[in-house]
């Protein structure tokens, strides 16, 4: 008689602060259903955890693997074993796997930014390229552009974290264009870039306004946002007023979930089913906020 074996259980957790109306729970599991897989995916948010919660605590309730956001990319680091290259090249971490006692942290951010990119808004110029935020997305934009061959100008409002991101870019990718930019520049950075990406949490829900003046844009720019929350910021509002070309935080949103689902399951995901999944579950939240 031949031996069953059980279904590998896949139980999935999103640490970040703020996180309740995640579509991230949604797009994992509808297509780990779509895969076969026994998923599942919570949230855990930091603001209603108690100060000293760690990772270990969710591993030892039987949580097998993590993603990780804002403001948590780069205070984890400290919690895990192990970085993957591209994580320890970032300093910052968005996915999280679980081999026996050891934590591993892992970056999909960067990888899932330039699908997102080259799905969205194909052909567009990357020659000169500037970069808001140098937190833990900014970082893995910026990476995923210099890698691309992009000149990067990175701003962030803390001077010091933009200079510490040019370190280690430049570090990583040695005589790659990598500049620091104070935040009031911005403006004046885009006169002579191609495209920008936000790569703050401002324009999120909870968050409003827009990262810079968007005054300066023209319509030659394009624009691209990691903010999903919603899908339409005041900073793609503008830019579309203005006739750039956009790409939302969606794209972005798809593609690392996708690599994340990957790294945790040994799976395939279907990026074209996962994009349908994310149309669907933004058109039902849209039409539930209109009733």
């Amino acid at each position: 008689m031949s031996e069953v074996i059980a279904p590998v259980r896949h139980r999935v957790a999103l640490v970040g602060a703020g996180i309740g109306g995640s579509l991230s729970p949604a797009l994992h599991e509808r297509e780990a259903a779509a895969l076969g897989l026994d998923y599942s995916y919570r949230l855990l948010d930091l603001d209603h955890l108690p100060a000293r919660w760690n990772f270990r605590e969710a591993v030892g309730e039987g949580t097998t693997g993590f993603n990780v956001t804002h403001p948590a990319k780069q205070t984890v680091l400290d919690q895990l074993d192990e970085l993957s290259p591209d994580a320890r090249a970032l300093g910052a971490v968005n996915t999280v796997s679980v081999d026996g006692d050891r934590l591993i942290g892992h970056n999909t951010d960067h990888s899932g930014f330039l699908s997102g990119l080259g799905h969205g808004l194909p052909g567009v110029l990357l020659d000169r390229v500037v970069v808001v935020g140098a937190g833990g997305a900014g970082s893995a934009v910026a990476y995923a552009l210099v890698g691309a061959g992009a000149a990067v100008a990175i701003a962030d409002a803390d001077p010091q974290r933009s200079v510490g991101l040019v370190a280690r870019l430049r570090a990583r990718f040695p005589g790659a264009a990598i500049t620091g930019l104070p935040a009031e520049r911005v403006p004046a950075a885009l006169a002579r870039a191609d495209g920008v990406v936000n790569a703050t949490p401002i324009g999120m829900t909870g968050h409003p306004g827009r990262p810079f003046d968007t005054g300066a844009l023209e319509p030659r720019h394009w624009v691209a946002e990691v903010v999903y929350r919603p899908l339409m910021t005041a900073l793609l509002q503008d830019a579309r007023v203005t006739g750039c070309r956009c790409l939302d935080g969606g794209a972005m949103l798809v593609s690392q979930a996708a690599r994340t689902l990957a790294l945790l399951t040994a799976t395939t995901p279907d990026l074209d089913r996962m994009r349908r999944h994310l149309s669907e579950l933004v058109a039902g939240e849209e039409e539930a906020n209109h009733d």
